[in-house]
């Protein structure tokens, strides 16, 4: 590395602050003092390790020492403000005061970058993301090497070219040292060079030949040359370009027909090869075929060194050498011929049909043979911008690392199709805002240069903007050349999907499909709603460039796993292979453009995504190409779901509209008259369900495969795997009568009708019904059901739990309340004794009770009555009266003085309070921001269900996550992001809100704009309370404090608990990149960490059918409930014996242990120990835990200690379970 090159770098450094190495966002530690916080949840899963997304903290390492002189500014001492010529001093050092340039710089921080902090974080990132100066050394040492060993090379005589592959085959263009290399004693073989040909094949008429001769010119290319290489994701090594240039001589003027340039080209490569590869030239380096794209056009080697601590070993950096045979401008082949417009094709066709392509345009073929001639025109071109633009280094740096992060760059996890190896692209977009646009025909106005003076952000943000807004489809760009453009623009419309052409005249985006560009566009507008604020998620940094977005299941709304090995596509002709490069790769093309026109307005960017390009042999002559890809489709959520698809308008005669329509639908097309008399083509889906109509997309994408690919059902989706987990046994469901939200919404509104009909019969009149329950807001795991009296009896014990839909009722107010609470409570008795009288007497077969449900021991002040109610069709209510008065004689108490009240009537009115607020302030705000969530995105319910189910099954729900916490943390997934970024899929949903869990920092709390589309109503209150035991924060506009839901539980083992899991199910949710996920696997619970488990009898279960593993035999054998006479007793809505059970377990045993159930019908419960009773400790009177005496081995000292007693514990639990508990 040049010393004027290292100082400048370090100028570049010095300006900056101290630089620490970043922290990786991939990987999270868990703290280790909790019990069981992760063995549980990893246990059953495929285990992922988290990659880092900038790389190994080797590379990565920015260096120890300070980066600030002595001399530069630390600070302005309180003395010195006003006072720029004074220096001040702290303790024993000294600080000058800033200088003029300083303080500019202060500002420019605030007006040329977001902020201040985010001109820091950028400052500290780009050097983390460059190779290291130090380590050029030994690179620079191989290159001089290769450079001397290629410039060296035997020139090889013309030959035929099937001639000269058997010969490089078999070593005879070898030395005869060459041919035989001595290891270890031995004499070993080289290995077989195989001759990169791509199609079509040269054959035995062929009528020219092949040779080799020494480069013309050796040159380094590309980014690592111009100092704006960029470290790639998954600790991909640095790559070095090295562009070979081929001799003019060996190369004809005709040689860009039918292929020829690639195949003297391809045999030119192999020859280096062979050289390279041979173990006694010195370089001791392994040598690999690379071909981009799966284009065997493209073919490069890859030069990857060994380890053996020589001179030029540079394996330490994670380097690799590219080696890209080039064409110069003065070769025979002229670029004009190489026109989008021009047919390079003259192959001999035996199928007629196949022959009417012979002589269309071959733009594809054209543009790969133009890039033959880019290399080095790329680099003078950002060589240029370089010198001229001060922040176009970093801001490519910057635009590099959002890109690999979403997956447009090199990796080894999934990447975008079309933008593997497309570096020059992201150059292409700064110069383009730089240099400006050529002005072409029409009437277009050419795009005008931004200017030099941007800072890097600005740069970054501007490039984004371009390519949020521009429609490639429709406007092709040209940029500025000064030498002009050598073909004419004209000649590119209708013959690229996107056109964008560059300095080099390079259709950079040649190859590209449209799909993959709106995937771009769609990327790009997520961004720029972070950044410019759009969103509350605070610091945008990171979720901008250091959070990896390649996990597909969050990325997309429907992702669906294509497997092409079975494929046979219709209508591909051998043009189209030989324009694409390989038959994969017109397959791919021909899919995405034929699922574009297929989805339309549904999606809002689909992009088909596969593995890399892997390495390969030698001996391989072409690359293997995946039998696999993904498709995934981010979807607009107002057009997704229709039913209905309009084609053009009917015609007498069939326009070409009309054909390709019917061509592209098949027998799906149909031609229908709708309502405005109108008559065209169109495609109606026919659906039974809201379930199965979100399936639609998933359906057309099958349809289409199908006719187009054939060989039967190659689609693999996941969604119906989540379906079932939010379904009932179908050998229950089908013995209810009603099901559904819109059902159970009904049934409320005719209730409430009936309420407000007897309100004469009342004393005072009725204002208000409001819901608080969350089957009347579309968010129970399960649909609400009814079970009318006649199906009750016919129902086994194990499935006959119906769910309680709670209500709140408010009287108008009225002074004739009494002022005690107590009597208040008492009042409501009455008032919902006279309720259900008249409603009984109204309305036939409706059954209604009053119920006391307050726990042992809870004051009687507290509100603790309600009146159930069942329909006459089966659906069950729960009532509740509401009255504002209670809350002002509870402050009344609270605040006054501390004399007037003994403690415990101070603690009882502090717990009315907050149940009070929680109950008749808080749930009715909060379900109406739920319900108005759920009718803004489709799929804010099924996430919601799905998270639910989730905690459920790993036994976290309702005792550690209550649901009205899970439903604010799933609104940070929808209100908290921009409407772009908002899942359109509750699959996609499920898997964000994992996301977040497994991220999220519950120690800062959770800020959630709950009601961003709801008035929250002009009340803030505080849930703040000293000596809460939750740790969870879920701050809202009306609860600042963010302990509503979270005051009691999650504690810290539960919290950790659920982040470990959520770190467990996110690993097992990448494994759909492999295709190898079973959907169910993420929702069974392991137990092997727990201290014990407590297993219950499924037949007596009321909730055992929701259990997400239950055993049909269970209530189909009808010995499990025919003897019994439960089976023929009423039915008693929301009574679960499981879950008052538990209730009294974790009230009696709080300070022993911590119960773990599953409340959707699970038959076993597991607890652990209270870390601090397994040791002993001295014997107190009146001691919290059931203890025994500690054995003397056990203790240290010489006095009566005792240990938690486990077996007289477990003992009494199972004594309280009686009828519950097995055996």
């Amino acid at each position: 590395m040049p010393s004027t090159l290292k100082r400048r770098r370090d100028c570049e450094t010095n300006s900056h602050v101290p630089q620490k190495r970043l922290p990786s966002l991939a990987s999270v530690r868990l703290a280790n003092d909790g019990p069981s916080a992760l063995g549980e949840a990893t246990d059953g899963y495929d285990k992922h390790e988290s990659s880092e997304s900038l790389g190994s903290d080797d590379d990565l390492d920015v260096g120890g020492g300070a980066l600030v002189d002595d001399g530069s500014w630390h600070g302005i001492c309180a003395s010195s403000l006003g006072e720029t010529d004074r220096v001040c001093t702290s303790g024993s050092r000294t600080h000058k005061p800033p200088t003029g340039a300083e303080i500019t710089a202060i500002r420019a921080a605030q007006d040329l970058f977001m902020s201040s902090s985010f001109k820091l974080q950028i400052d500290a990132l780009i050097p983390n993301v460059r190779p290291k100066d130090s380590r050029r050394q030994s690179i620079d040492k191989l290159l001089f090497s290769l450079h001397a060993f290629l410039s060296s090379l035997p020139s090889i005589e013309p030959l035929h070219p099937l001639a000269a592959s058997r010969a490089l085959s078999e070593g005879l263009f070898l030395s005869r040292s060459e041919k035989r290399s001595p290891r270890n004693g031995n004499v070993t073989p080289l290995q077989t060079i195989s001759v990169p040909y791509p199609l079509p094949v040269p054959t035995e008429d062929a009528n020219w030949k092949v040779a080799f001769d020494k480069p013309a010119n050796i040159a380094v290319v590309g980014s690592w040359i111009n100092n704006v290489a960029v470290k790639g994701t998954d600790d991909e090594p640095w790559v070095i370009d090295v562009a070979v240039e081929m001799p003019p001589s060996l190369f004809q003027a005709k040689d860009y027909m039918n292929s020829r340039f690639f195949h003297k080209r391809a045999f030119y490569l192999a020859v280096i090869a062979n050289h390279l590869s041979d173990p006694t030239n010195g370089l001791n380096l392994d040598v690999y075929y690379e071909s981009k794209r799966g284009d065997p056009r493209l073919t490069t080697l890859i030069l990857r060194l060994k380890h053996d601590n020589a001179p030029t070993d540079f394996s330490s950096l994670n380097a690799a050498v590219r080696i890209i045979p080039t064409l110069s401008v003065s070769s025979p082949i002229r670029q004009t011929r190489l026109s989008p417009t021009r047919s390079n094709f003259r192959v001999h066709f035996s199928d007629s049909a196949a022959s009417s392509h012979g002589n269309d345009p071959t733009p594809l073929y054209n543009a790969v043979l133009m890039l033959s001639f880019s290399p080095q025109p790329h680099v003078l071109s950002v060589n240029s911008l370089k010198d001229d633009v001060p922040a176009y280094r970093d801001a490519i740096s910057l635009l590099r690392v959002w890109a690999n992060q979403r997956g447009y760059g090199e990796g080894r996890r999934t990447c975008i199709r079309g933008f593997e190896g497309a570096g020059p692209w992201w150059s292409a977009i700064l110069e383009l805002l730089i240099r400006g646009e050529e002005p072409f025909g029409r009437t277009k106005t050419r795009r005008r240069p931004i200017g030099n003076g941007l800072s890097s952000y600005q740069l970054f943000k501007a490039a984004l903007d371009f390519l949020s807004q521009h429609d490639f489809s429709q406007d092709p760009v040209f940029m500025k050349s000064k030498e002009g453009h050598l073909i004419s623009p004209e000649e590119y419309f209708g013959k690229y999907e996107a056109v964008m052409v560059d300095s080099s005249c390079i259709n950079v985006l040649a190859g590209v499909p449209l799909t993959s560009i709106e995937m771009l566009k769609h990327d790009a507008r997520v961004t720029l709603e972070a950044l410019n604020g759009d969103t509350p998620a605070g610091d945008p940094f990171p979720e901008v460039f250091l959070t990896d977005h390649r996990d597909l299941a969050s990325r997309f709304d429907v992702l669906l796993l294509v497997d092409l090995s079975s494929a046979t596509p219709r209508q591909l002709s051998i043009h189209d292979v030989m324009e694409n490069g390989s038959f994969p790769s017109a397959q791919l093309a021909s899919l995405s453009t034929r699922l574009r026109d297929a989805l339309g307005s549904r999606v809002k960017a689909l992009s088909i995504l596969h593995r890399p390009t892997q390495q390969r042999a030698l001996s391989e002559a072409l690359p293997t190409t995946p039998s696999t890809v993904f498709i995934g489709l981010i979807l607009n959520q107002e057009h997704a779901f229709r039913l209905v698809d309009h084609g053009p308008v009917a015609a007498e005669a069939r326009s070409p509209a009309i054909e390709a329509f019917r061509e592209l639908w098949g027998n799906k097309a149909e031609l229908r008259r709708f309502q405005d008399g109108s008559v065209a083509e169109s495609v109606v889906w026919h659906v039974r369900d809201s379930d199965e109509r979100a399936h639609l997309p998933a359906m057309i994408v099958r349809h289409i495969l199908a006719l187009h690919l054939g060989g039967g059902d190659v689609v693999t989706s996941w969604q119906s795997g989540f379906d079932a987990l939010l379904r009932l046994p179908q050998s229950i469901a089908s013995q209810y009568r009603a099901s559904g939200y819109k059902a159970a919404l009904a049934a409320f509104q005719k209730l409430a009708s009936s309420i407000k009909t007897i309100s004469k019969a009342l004393p005072l009149a009725i204002v208000n019904i409001s819901p608080v329950s969350p089957e009347l807001r579309y968010t129970s795991v399960f649909a609400p059901i009814s079970v009318p009296a006649g199906v009750a009896s016919s129902l086994p014990l194990c499935s006959r739990y119906v769910q309680l839909i709670s209500l709140n009722l408010e009287f108008e107010k009225s002074a004739r309340w009494p002022d005690d609470l107590v009597a208040i409570q008492k009042m409501k008795m009455a008032f919902l004794e006279q309720i259900a009288q008249a409603l009984s007497d109204a309305t036939p077969g409706l059954i209604a009770r009053v119920a006391i449900v307050s726990p042992t021991g809870v004051p009687l002040m507290l509100d603790h009555e309600q009146l159930e109610i069942t329909t006459p069709d089966g659906w069950a209510f729960a009532l509740r009266i509401w009255h504002d008065r209670e809350a002002t004689l509870l402050d009344r108490i609270l605040h006054s003085s501390p004399a007037a009240y003994s403690p415990h009537d101070l603690e009882s009115a502090r717990m009315a309070r907050r149940l009070y607020t929680r109950r008749f302030i808080a749930a009715p705000r909060h379900h109406r921001a739920v319900a108005a969530l759920h009718h803004q995105f489709m799929a804010f319910g099924g996430t919601v269900r799905l998270v639910k189910r989730w905690l459920a099954a790993h036994w976290l729900l309702r005792l550690h996550v209550s649901e009205e916490a899970v439903e604010v943390i799933c609104a940070a997934v929808f209100a908290g992001v921009g409407s772009a970024r908002a899942p359109s899929t509750r699959e996609r949903g499920f898997a964000c809100v994992i996301q977040l869990l497994r991220d999220w920092d519950w120690s800062e709390g959770l800020t959630v704009p709950l009601y961003a589309t709801s008035d929250p109503g002009p009340d803030v209150y505080s849930s703040s309370v000293a000596g809460a035991k939750g740790v969870w924060s879920l701050r809202t506009e009306t609860d600042h404090d963010g302990h509503m839901w979270t005051l009691d539980a999650p504690d810290a083992v539960a919290a950790r608990r659920v982040r470990a899991l959520a770190q467990a199910t996110h690993a097992y949710l990448r494994g759909v990149e492999s295709g190898v996920l079973e959907v169910s696997a993420m929702f069974i619970h392991p137990e092997e960490d727990y201290d014990f488990v407590i297993k219950l009898q499924p037949a007596v279960l009321p909730r055992y059918f929701q259990n997400i593993t239950a055993n049909p035999s269970i209530w189909v054998d009808k010995r499990a409930y025919a003897s019994s006479a439960d089976g023929e007793g009423p039915l008693r809505p929301g009574f679960d014996p499981v879950e008052t059970y538990l209730d009294d377990l974790t009230r009696i045993y709080a300070d022993t242990a911590k119960f773990f159930h599953d409340p959707l019908g699970g038959d076993r419960f597991g607890g652990i120990w209270d870390p601090s009773l397994t040791k002993p400790m001295p014997f107190r009177v009146l001691n919290r835990f059931s203890s025994t005496p500690a054995p003397k081995e056990n203790i240290k000292k010489d006095r009566d200690s005792v240990l938690l007693n486990e077996n007289a514990v477990l003992n009494e639990v199972v004594r309280i379970g009686e009828g519950l508990v097995q055996g």
